[in-house]
């Protein structure tokens, strides 16, 4: 009896620290964004999971260039995004989490509302949580650029 009873402890606290560790290797939610050439913070991306597990993103807090407007609208985006206002849109969409690896998301897109461009992006979770290795790219992995993105609890 007693033996079964340290069993069960035993399977509760590793689905415990299972669940733990899942939430904070978890790229939802907030993450300020660092400009990979000037180090300075741009943004802070708000990152969510639908039911079925894609990831999406989008600007919940931009810090603009000097004598650029908070509000500043997407000139250079095409489609629907044109003339859309930055704050508040949604620029990464349809990441899917890695088979091999549980802290890696890849097949989907992010776009850059300075110039209204594309590209492809694969995230991943580094530092137990704290930071996101985010790598866009055109192609193949090797032409692209990578930030690192630090996650706030607050914005």
């Amino acid at each position: 009896m007693i033996r079964m009873i340290r069993i069960i402890v035993v399977c509760v606290a590793f689905l415990f620290l299972n669940t733990a560790y899942a939430a904070v290797n978890s790229p939802e939610g907030y993450w300020r964004t660092i400009d990979d050439v000037t180090g300075k913070a741009r943004s802070i991306m708000k990152i969510w999971k639908t039911s079925n597990n894609v990831l999406y993103g989008k600007l919940a807090t931009i810090y603009p260039d000097p004598g650029k407007d908070i509000y500043q609208v997407c000139n250079a985006c095409k489609g629907y995004r044109h003339n859309q206002r930055v704050l508040g849109m949604t620029i990464m969409e349809g990441l899917t989490q890695s088979k091999d690896n549980p802290n890696e998301w890849d097949g989907g897109s992010i776009l850059d509302p300075d110039t209204g461009k594309s590209y492809r992006i694969l995230i991943t979770v580094i530092d137990n949580g704290q930071k996101l290795q985010a790598h866009g790219y055109i192609g193949i992995h090797m032409f692209g650029r990578t930030q690192i993105w630090e996650r706030v609890t607050s914005h």
